[in-house]
């Protein structure tokens, strides 16, 4: 490389671009007349490779006594390519696009034939979530089974019952509600509708129509706490002799009808929309545990399972149902109330199963299952 060394000596306050100025006096021939002569150059510390900025002193660059500099003309940009030039470019391109199917099919046609399952890895999942639902349905009623030896388990599951109540009069579907104020309905009447109709968009804004002009439609419902705590004191004491199996049977059915399917409203209203009718939109939402792709797609298929093989649950005799029987953790947490109330509400409503999975108890449990499963399904 061809270039010259020379001493300068500057002042801390002297301009980077000064500077310059003076190397290029030294090794520039003919001046600097041409201004672009100075802006085509560029100072570089030679220790820390940085180039140095023509509107800094030498001071605020941090330059040292002795420090070496390299004065280095830039590189000239690129001149535009020429339009000749460009459309031999977009030709080429042309030439190395990706072949089509003519093609593919012409150098594949000696392959031998292969047939492939797209639908595997979705049918594995269904499959998870079939097995899954049927062995919470087996699990619950182990559950039934071990909670009735406790003696206390009579008032464990009314206060689970009352917590339920509780939870059933505050709850309201916030996108349910936010869809029928959209329309034009009063929130209030909203509330009501949604509460009286499992948080079914449709069939509430139904009643809200079929009521507007009914004088009662802003009366407040009642309380089921109430009532229920009224007919209990009103028993006689002969019935309140029924014995603890018959009673905590009693409290299953009704934790089980708070705890239905609810459809998720945006889902059913798309299928719907589709043409198809809301009772099998409901048994496509249940079934898909509330996916709405895979709802359509089970709509349109051959519609297996049936929502009638969901109240099934798996082979108590299986390796599968065993294995989960014998984990440690299952045991333990079949004997908890808030484990079964979790089955429940997973039962009906999958979406749910996020809140169970990140519970202290309940979560362990969950975990555990999904790793025996997994851990079978892949031998």
């Amino acid at each position: 490389m061809e270039g010259a060394e020379w001493l300068e000596e500057v002042t801390e306050d002297t301009g980077v671009e000064k500077l310059k100025e003076r190397c290029l006096k030294q090794c520039v021939q003919g001046g600097l007349e041409d201004p672009k002569t100075v802006t085509h150059h560029k100072l570089i510390h030679a220790t820390s490779e940085r180039v140095l900025s023509d509107t800094k002193t030498v001071g605020e660059e941090n330059l040292q006594d002795k420090d070496v500099l390299l004065l280095i003309k830039k590189r000239a940009p690129a001149a535009p390519p020429k339009m000749a030039d460009v459309s031999a470019e977009e030709k080429k391109k042309q030439e190395q696009k990706a072949p089509d199917k003519e093609d593919i099919m012409k150098v594949t046609a000696q392959l031998a034939a292969r047939q492939v399952d797209r639908m595997v890895t979705q049918h594995n999942l269904r499959d998870f979530q079939t097995e899954l639902r049927k062995i919470l349905v087996s699990l619950i009623e182990v559950a039934q089974k071990l909670l009735a030896l406790n003696p206390d388990a009579v008032e464990l599951f009314k206060k689970a019952n009352a917590m339920l109540d509780e939870d059933e009069e505050e709850r309201v579907d916030e996108a349910a509600l936010r869809q029928l104020t959209e329309m034009g309905f009063p929130e209030s009447r909203a509330v009501k509708a949604l509460r009286l109709n499992h948080m079914s968009v449709t069939q509430a804004m139904e009643w809200l129509i079929e009521h507007a002009e009914d004088p009662a439609i802003d009366a407040p419902l009642p309380v089921p706490g109430g009532k229920r705590a009224a007919a209990e004191e009103a028993k006689p004491e002969a019935v309140a002799e029924i014995s603890k199996q018959d009673e905590l049977t009693d409290i299953f059915k009704r934790i089980r009808r708070k705890r239905e399917f609810r459809p998720e409203p945006r889902a059913m209203i798309a299928l719907m929309e589709m043409g198809f009718d809301e009772k099998e939109v409901i048994d496509a939402l249940r079934v898909n545990n509330n996916q709405q792709d895979a709802a359509c797609e089970w709509l349109l298929g051959d519609r297996k399972p049936s929502p009638e093989e969901l109240d099934n649950g798996i082979d108590v005799e299986s390796p599968l149902f065993q294995a989960i029987l014998d984990n440690p953790v299952v045991q333990l947490g079949l004997i908890n109330p808030k484990t079964l109330l979790a089955f429940e509400d997973m039962l009906e409503n999958p979406l749910n199963s996020t809140q169970w999975m990140n519970d202290p108890e309940t979560g362990p449990v969950m975990l555990q299952i999904s790793r025996i499963f997994q851990t079978l399904n892949r031998t």
